[in-house]
């Protein structure tokens, strides 16, 4: 598999694409934002019933600048039980939007206010996180992206969002299929053969003047889809992952891993010859590749700009994490007719015992051996991880919110443990996770 640098992770894609507007929106007091059934016009055999915030799919992009703070009041006009959750932010446990974890769902008709300080900068999903329902909030369509602006952007001519999904529909365009299928639980979970971008057909379609910079943020907010996606036609150079900076790094062989629920954020230049095409492809994992976007050099020729910058990195984050010093946790994951389960035993989601107790302060190392025969996408809410070496006891260069662990592998995760409250451990394939993989662990 494709990997960042000298060590593999794994992945695979689909997708939508958004211009942004230049700076950042700021809301003066609560912004309202609803759950409530819309129309997307997907497929051209006809209109598909959604969920989606504000009634579309994705969800408007709720954009601050660093410092600000997130105030929105939030209702439910569905008739399922929903909530808010803030995917990549660190601490505000109380915000966390995980039912029944952190908080009540939300019920149909109801509503919840969700305030918290915007103090790191970088690409976040906005979705449901309802224990058991998940799956169907966002499969329908319930999902957005939130963005908080550095105080100093990057030198860019550009800036394009890649929103990743795909998309179930029958011959005349309506979802199709249970979300409650044990097989899709089991297995691969679910995975649509329609790939979207912002909520049409891929591939996405731009003219930018040859050499002029671009800077691309791209999330996957797929239910299941592991994703490798790779750049044809142009240089990319990897600045941020799962909302943290990095320093500026090309990927191995021109391709990234996007997870469920990952996000990357990347620069390139055009390329300089009028007609050329700069494409951002998803590997076919044995088929063809498809195309998500395709940006074409048109116009007047840029000035050719010099380096690419790094972004600033997070202060927040310790340079080294005291691995002798830390709490030694592994989850042995297996799945059967029953469901799957962590350690030899069902679990009981986010209403069972948590899994370990820590003291704030403290270093934490996860195990993960995956003893089944798909692969995995675990997430820790409200924390940053490093990926350790498989060989050795360094780590990646980079922070992760998520880690893959492929069919019966192993991998290891490193964090410390700062933000006081319960917090969820799932793996990010949605079917997973509503089928009994997930835990939690208490700080306090």
């Amino acid at each position: 598999m494709p990997s960042l640098d000298r060590r593999a992770f794994l992945s695979g894609a689909a997708a939508t694409v958004l211009a942004l507007p230049a700076g950042a929106t700021a809301p003066l007091g609560p912004r309202a934002l609803e759950a409530r059934p819309g129309m997307a016009a997907l497929a051209p055999a006809g209109e598909t019933d959604i969920l989606g915030f504000d009634g579309v799919s994705p969800g408007p992009v709720l954009r601050y600048k660093q410092g600000q703070e997130l105030n929105v009041h939030f209702v439910n006009k569905l008739d399922l039980p929903a909530s808010i959750h803030w995917h990549g932010l660190r601490g505000e446990n109380a915000m966390d939007g995980v039912a029944p974890l952190t908080q009540p769902a939300v019920a149909p008709g109801g509503s919840f206010d969700y305030r918290r300080k915007l103090t790191e900068p970088g690409l976040f999903c906005y979705r449901p996180s309802v224990y058991g329902k998940t799956p169907e909030l966002m499969g329908r369509g319930l999902k957005g992206l939130l963005i908080v602006d550095e105080p100093e952007p990057l030198p860019a001519d550009h800036d394009l969002l890649l929103v990743l999904d795909d998309w179930r529909l029958d011959a005349k365009g309506k979802i199709e299929g249970a979300f409650g299928d044990a097989a899709a639980a089991q297995g691969a979970g679910r995975i649509g053969p329609l790939l979207a971008v912002n909520g049409k057909a891929a591939p996405a379609t731009y003219d930018f003047p040859a050499n002029s910079r671009v800077r691309l943020r791209l999330a996957n907010l797929a239910n299941a889809r592991i994703m490798i996606l790779t750049f044809d036609g142009v240089q990319p150079f990897v600045v941020a992952i799962d909302s943290q900076p990095c320093d500026a790094f090309e990927p191995v062989r021109r391709s990234i891993p996007v997870a469920p629920g990952a996000r990357f954020e990347l620069i390139f230049d055009m390329p300089p010859t009028e007609g050329a095409k700069a494409r951002v492809m998803l590997r076919g994992g044995g088929g063809a590749d498809s195309d998500l976007l395709v940006a074409t050099a048109k116009g007047a020729k840029a000035e050719r700009r010099g380096l690419i910058y790094s972004l600033p990195q997070n202060p927040t984050l310790p340079p080294e994490i005291k691995l002798n010093n830390a709490k030694k946790v592994d989850l042995a994951i297996d799945v059967g007719a029953g469901g799957w389960t962590i350690n030899g035993a069902a679990t009981k989601g986010y209403e069972g015992p948590p899994l370990f107790r820590v003291k704030p302060g403290t270093p934490v190392t996860l195990g993960y051996v995956n003893k089944s025969k798909v692969p995995l996408a675990m997430h820790v809410h409200g924390h940053a991880m490093r990926l350790l070496h498989d060989l050795d006891d360094g780590w990646e260069p980079y922070w992760r919110n998520g880690v893959i662990i492929p069919a019966g592998k192993t991998k290891h995760v490193s964090f410390i443990a700062d933000a006081p409250g319960k917090w969820a451990i799932h793996d990010d394939i949605l079917e997973h996770e509503a089928a009994g993989l997930a835990t939690w662990f208490d700080v306090g």
